[in-house]
């Protein structure tokens, strides 16, 4: 019997005078310099890029905003500079991948291929002890992963400061609020945020399952159901949500539902419509004095004429002010959620059999 093969006692090197913290931190770093290199070319890599096709986008969008409401030719073209600029990357929904491939790549395998090959009976008889060899790993490793994070999603901001201006709705360009599914996650401390519980989740997965391939399939799901869930149906419900009857909201207000009431008496979506398009035929006629002003105001002067008439919109919304408090709460729940995971893996560890 090697020490590879046979069990590991829960009270394994208790004998041995611990290994102090600064020493396992460079034993640490030697087994996962790699992986953490490859954390930081990744982000490094992508960040450059963003830089690069940024400074384009911010150009395109100067150009535009130049132009103002004009419809010229030459500010069409502007304007269609702008929209070509990297639409690919303007909805976020690549960049969504980069939390859970570092919570995958980085944190699947980081108890899972110890248990997979048996190598952490050998680490477990040495002078780390269990808990110690498990806690340093996770904390040090996931702190390595937040740090360069946050300082991606400095670049991100910066990157999509054009889609969240307001002259946007002017301009009739895309128009994003800066609570967009997509984007709202990859902004501020957010994105660190995701990268840590993607990383917590993976490290628990990886002891659970005990299995790297397995784990990593574990943590990419876990990671999609709690981003789905988040962004679908807890995110609006952070603050309470304001109601009002105004139809003029800021541009950078995230508008949550809008119903139309008669009399007290919530409608239906078709007795809308139908009052809908009879006031616009009404309202909106072009060979009628008042008309033109754009679509919003055509729009506006709709919603005027219906509650002249007894109607009353409805607009259940989040202010924009609420952007960073919203951020910090998501970004609280996503540290706390982390570290419940983290204390899992090391109880694990702690208390689970060889």
């Amino acid at each position: 019997m090697t020490a590879l093969t046979r069990p590991a006692a829960p009270d394994a090197g208790a004998g041995l005078r611990p290994l102090p913290w600064q020493r396992m931190a460079g034993v640490i770093w030697r087994q996962h310099r790699f992986a953490l290199t490859g954390v930081v070319v990744l982000l490094g890599v992508v960040a450059v890029l963003m830089w690069i096709a940024g400074t384009t986008i911010h150009q395109s969008y100067a150009n535009a905003l130049a132009c103002g409401t004009s419809q010229s030719p030459t500010c069409q073209e502007k304007d269609l500079a702008f929209l070509g600029s990297y639409g690919f990357l303007s909805n976020g929904i690549i960049l969504q991948t980069l939390p859970v491939l570092i919570g995958a790549f980085i944190g699947a395998p980081l108890l899972a291929r110890e248990m997979e090959t048996g190598t952490f009976r050998y680490a477990w008889t040495q002078g780390f002890g269990r808990w110690r060899w498990t806690l340093a790993k996770l904390v040090s490793l996931a702190v390595a992963v937040t740090v360069p994070a946050y300082l991606f999603s400095l670049v991100l901001d910066w990157y999509y400061q054009p889609y969240f201006a307001t002259g946007n709705q002017g301009l009739g360009l895309i128009e994003y609020t800066q609570f967009f599914p997509g984007l709202f996650d990859l902004r501020g401390i957010a994105f660190a945020g995701w990268t840590l519980a993607a990383f917590a989740t993976g490290a628990l997965a990886g002891m659970l399952i005990r299995r790297v391939v397995p784990a990593i399939a574990a943590t990419i799901a876990v990671y999609a159901g709690l981003a789905f869930a988040a962004g679908t149906f807890l995110r609006e419900h952070y603050l309470t949500p304001l109601v009002t009857t105004s139809p003029s909201l800021p541009g950078s207000a995230w508008v949550l539902r809008q119903w139309w009431t008669k009399g007290g008496v919530t409608l239906g979506q078709s007795a809308v419509d139908q009052a809908f398009n009879s006031a616009w035929l009404k309202v909106n006629n072009p060979t009628q004095s008042g008309g033109g002003g754009g679509k919003y105001a055509d729009y506006l002067r709709v919603v005027r004429y219906l509650g002249q008439h007894g109607y009353t919109q409805w607009t259940r919304y989040q202010p924009g002010s609420r952007f960073w408090p919203l951020q910090w709460i998501e970004s609280g729940w996503l540290l706390a959620l982390s570290v419940l995971l983290i204390a899992a893996a090391v109880w694990l560890v702690r208390r689970r059999a060889a």
